[in-house]
């Protein structure tokens, strides 16, 4: 509020001072015209902070053109014919009483008492297009930080869903297996259970993250697959395709990890007598290619298939993927196969 005020201050004073000025260029001004036209800045001041009042109690930024328009073109004009009958009530008063005294040639009259509302009119529709441009500004700037703080959220929340997305059968079954494995391989056990701490440590941490190192990644997917190996046994084998370059390379995480947690779930899981899971990653120059497949079917428009919840996948691409990044999936020869591009 204090701010406001200093520049009203300033605004208005500055508006008295240049007439003032524009006066003393004719004829020295005298004490009386000193005296109106500092009544005048703070008439105008008043009337400025009551429309502005009036503006914000009629909520007229929130109004439709057709009924804003109205409202902006009268209350200006309204305002300075008040301010202007103020102004000479008060001057015939401190004629009367004697304070106040005026040249004989000061113009005088119903003409000139329009001339100076239209006058004092034409400051106010200034004041509130200014202020009315700097309130939509406003507006515009907290509704831009408003979108920005709604879109962290959703990325806050997308990321607090990667970090519960294991799957509750994986760990399950993972848990399982390793209290079966506790008697028979006591040493492959602890392997096992530390490949599960590994898998569940990265789903935490690394989750929270743009982007993670594609090193890392595989790492976890190793694991991952490896417990999904204890559970599938022979129906699970993988095929790895890695190509040269790949030092350095980076991708939004948990990407691959879904898209094998995807092909195993829906393919290898569904497919009697499992199956090869290909998986093959190569990069040129700066794109990276990642290409999944599993045994199985899948047609366009089905909710059923490889459950990869491809629009999610594509609008994490599209944010963290780089420019030109892109997902296709596609079945052949009873294999389904899911490419993705992305910036490395």
């Amino acid at each position: 509020m204090r701010r406001r005020q200093v520049v009203q201050a300033l605004v208005w004073g500055g508006y008295a001072g240049l007439s003032l000025a524009m006066i003393a260029a004719f004829q020295r001004p005298s004490g009386s015209v000193i005296f109106v036209m500092g009544l005048v800045a703070a008439g105008l001041w008043a009337a400025s902070e009551g429309l502005r009042a009036l503006a914000l109690r009629g909520a007229w930024l929130d109004l439709p053109p057709a009924r804003l328009l109205p409202r902006l073109l009268l209350a200006p004009p309204l305002a300075a014919l008040a301010l202007q009958f103020v102004i000479y009530l008060v001057n015939h008063a401190g004629q009367a009483l004697g304070l106040l005294s005026f040249a004989p040639t000061t113009p005088r009259g119903l003409g000139v008492l329009l001339g100076y509302t239209l006058n004092t009119s034409i400051m106010l529709w200034l004041w509130l297009a200014v202020w009315g441009g700097w309130q939509w500004l406003q507006r515009w700037r907290l509704g831009e930080i408003a979108k920005w703080q709604a879109e962290a959220a959703a990325r806050e929340l997308e990321l607090q869903v990667l970090r519960s997305q294991i799957n509750p059968h994986f760990l399950f079954n993972a848990l399982n297996n390793l209290r079966a494995l506790i008697n028979e391989d006591p040493a492959r056990a602890r392997e096992m259970l530390s490949r599960l701490s590994n898998t569940l440590r990265h789903t935490l941490t690394h989750s929270a993250k743009e982007r993670v190192p594609l090193a890392d990644e595989l790492a976890v997917v190793r694991d991952y697959i490896a417990l999904e190996q204890l559970h599938h046994e022979d129906r699970l084998r993988v095929d790895w395709q890695l190509g040269a370059g790949l030092d350095g390379a980076s991708l939004p995480p948990m990407l691959l990890q879904l898209l094998v947690e995807n092909a195993i779930k829906h393919g290898i899981a569904r497919t009697p007598g499992g199956g090869e899971l290909g998986i093959a990653i190569h990069r040129d120059g700066a794109r990276l290619s990642i290409i999944v497949s599993n045994p199985g079917s899948w047609a366009p428009g089905t909710s059923t298939g490889t459950g990869l919840g491809l629009a999610h996948l594509r609008e994490r691409l599209a944010r963290a993927g780089g420019e030109g990044a892109a997902c296709q999936i596609a079945a052949e020869a009873g294999r389904v196969t899911v490419t993705v591009e992305l910036n490395a």
